[in-house]
């Protein structure tokens, strides 16, 4: 089991490669793609498309443990969904990205963004937003808006973005993904719907001729993982399960 399985239901690490210029999108190019795609790691048979132009080859999602790789038109993207370990996972990525150059002639040059991201689920029957607001705590300018009486909280969805360098060339993100609808929240009638934290690390621009898709993927994934450890762990994710729990 990874690391974060003992603090949250659902854990994944995923890469998101988006381009300048239009990827392959014949159906020779594409097929040959997942095919080696598919030597590599040959339990993910299942494929499809949908209506907008997106390819998926993934696993079976019945273990509860999987890996997924899609196309589009200009983002390339790779999954690994509660893997045994970060470094499985990264490792899945970086032998995605090391076929672009030879089957979907992309170069260096074609990298608008280059994102890991790291996301984690937490299931919980109830209104989200609420929940987000009570573990985060609300900007004190706000607290007396919030305390309006006879009211709910429907919308809460906190967002931080910085540049971790002087080029803003490399950024983070923490984001979270509420799912509670207003007709939930005003039926009280809730799913077990999965709340999502986000932490996103990304390096924009093209890569120099002297960088490789892969080595920078790594730098990105040893950033995520240390921004995740030392800022997100005790101060959001520990206490956003503590507070499911007691619910």
């Amino acid at each position: 089991m990874h690391k974060y399985g003992p603090i949250c239901d659902e854990f994944y690490i995923n890469m998101y490669l988006n381009t300048e210029m239009e990827l392959p999108q014949n159906r020779e190019a594409v097929l040959h793609f997942f095919e080696q795609v598919q030597k590599r790691f040959p339990q993910m048979t299942n494929f499809y498309t949908r209506e907008r132009g997106e390819y998926f080859l993934e696993e079976e999602k019945d273990g509860g443990s999987y890996r997924w790789v899609s196309a589009e038109a200009r983002r390339l993207a790779s999954g690994a969904v509660n893997p045994e370990s970060i470094d499985d996972a990264v490792a899945q990525h970086v032998q995605v990205l090391e076929l672009i150059p030879f089957e979907l002639s992309m170069s260096h040059l074609d990298c608008e963004s280059l994102n890991v991201t790291m996301g984690f689920d937490y299931t919980y029957r109830g209104n989200h937003h609420e929940l987000l607001a009570e573990v985060l705590g609300i900007p004190a300018a706000l607290e007396s808006f919030a305390e309006c009486p006879h009211t709910k909280m429907l919308g809460y969805e906190p967002s931080v973005a910085l540049c971790l360098d002087d080029e803003c060339r490399t950024q983070c993100r923490v984001a979270f993904e509420p799912r509670s609808t207003a007709y939930q929240i005003r039926t009280g009638e809730f799913a077990d719907d999965a709340l999502s934290v986000y932490m996103t690390v990304r390096r924009v621009d093209s890569l120099g001729s002297h960088e490789q898709f892969g080595s920078e993927l790594r730098r990105l994934a040893k950033l995520c993982e240390k921004l995740v450890d030392t800022y997100l762990v005790e101060e959001v994710l520990q206490p956003l399960q503590k507070a499911i729990t007691l619910k």
